[in-house]
């Protein structure tokens, strides 16, 4: 499977990990919306992604990814482990 990688998406608001396949021909914001979407889906919650983003993050590295990027030119390979980290909007900060 040379068009896909396994990667470990982890999601510290919801406190999950899951190893998921991911296409490496695919930018980084469409996989950003698919993943989540299908790990809220698997854990029955709503996830809305016109008001809900997250940012990308390598583990080890503490890479920021910019969502524009292909899978294939960044570093990310098998075995990767990813931080999904919910953004927090101008709109939220002045609830607080």
């Amino acid at each position: 499977m040379n068009n896909k990688v396994l990667i470990k998406a982890i999601l510290p608001n919801i406190e999950v990990e899951y190893d998921v396949f991911i296409p490496v021909n695919e930018q980084l914001w469409r996989i950003e919306k698919l993943t989540i979407k299908c790990i809220y889906d698997l854990l029955n919650m709503e996830y809305n992604p016109k008001t809900e983003s997250y940012i990308i993050i390598n583990k080890i590295t503490g890479q920021i990814y910019d969502k524009n990027q292909v899978i294939l030119d960044t570093d990310i390979r098998n075995a990767t482990e990813l931080y999904f980290v919910k953004e927090i909007g101008e709109q939220q900060l002045t609830n607080v």
